[in-house]
């Protein structure tokens, strides 16, 4: 998609990070923007901030893990502007820095229903309508460095990325099989300034667990966690790359210079029919 012109972006986890910058972007293109998240404050906060600015957008609280409310935003984007051209599955929490054998079936829960499921509701919802619509379309779905590389700790978040990285490979062999006007892409970002540590502020109270378990032995890489990603890439500079990789039509989209000699070490790994490597830099 070259014109992004008069064109309606849906798109969730828009009240901050990547999702938020990438929704401004859209609307400096000139897109009408449907805003989506379930951080209700935040996210009325930016659609005043950006009609103030003359962007036409809407606001659509929705709980991604939730199909109802994803079909529901489908709704309400087609009420208001009849048509959806490009939809960024971009929601996400970070998970839980516990062994993977200590991570509750609450955490599991709510993980994989936002990351993973968050993209099976979007994509089961929105393709058919823009399958009726027969015109160039675009999806994206973040997953993530971590859903095609290995290593410890955030397991379940890693799970869920490997889980939208397959996933969004199969949409794209399925759509192109069938010669459809829809493109797709997915983002897998590396360390970026965005508040994924504080992604327990929106977990669901039913989803709470009733003690929260300390490992001793994985606060220092909470501490390394939280510094690189408070010094990493600015989120506008992901949208941008975001953007070009729609125009350009291109599937995978990595962030940062050096991702792919992470993706690398674990190609060689399986090529060579040897143990995992020791992660990088660690």
């Amino acid at each position: 998609m070259k014109d992004l012109k008069g064109k309606v972006a849906v798109v969730t986890g828009a009240a901050s990070g990547i999702g938020l910058e990438t929704a401004r972007l859209f609307t400096r293109e000139g897109m009408k923007v449907v805003l989506s998240d379930v951080e209700e404050g935040s996210l009325f906060k930016v659609e005043k901030e950006m009609k103030a600015d003359g962007a036409e957008v809407l606001s659509v609280v929705t709980d991604v893990s939730k199909s109802g409310d994803v079909e529901a935003l489908a709704r309400k984007t087609l009420d208001a502007y009849g048509a959806v051209h490009v939809l960024f599955n971009n929601a996400g929490v970070s998970g839980v820095l516990t062994s993977i054998w200590e991570t509750t079936l609450k955490d599991w829960e709510w993980i994989l229903g936002v990351n993973l499921y968050g993209v099976v509701h979007g994509i089961r919802t929105f393709v058919p309508i823009m399958l009726k619509q027969d015109t160039p379309c675009h999806i994206v779905n973040t997953a993530s460095l971590a859903g095609i590389t290995a290593g410890p700790a955030l397991g379940a978040y890693k799970v869920s990325k490997h889980g939208v990285f397959s996933l969004s490979e199969t949409l794209y062999h399925e759509l192109t099989r069938q010669k459809s006007k829809i493109k797709v892409s997915v983002l897998c970002p590396w360390w970026t300034r965005t508040g994924m540590m504080e992604s327990d502020r929106n977990r669901p109270a039913t989803l709470l667990n009733e003690e929260e378990k300390s490992d001793p032995g994985l606060e220092r890489v909470e501490q390394i966690l939280r510094h690189v990603i408070e010094t990493g890439k600015p989120p506008e500079e992901v949208a941008d790359i975001v953007l070009q990789a729609i125009r350009e039509e291109r599937f995978y989209i990595f962030t940062h210079e050096g991702s792919l000699d992470h993706v690398k070490l674990r190609m060689e790994d399986i090529l060579n029919n040897r143990n995992p490597s020791k992660p990088l830099n660690s």
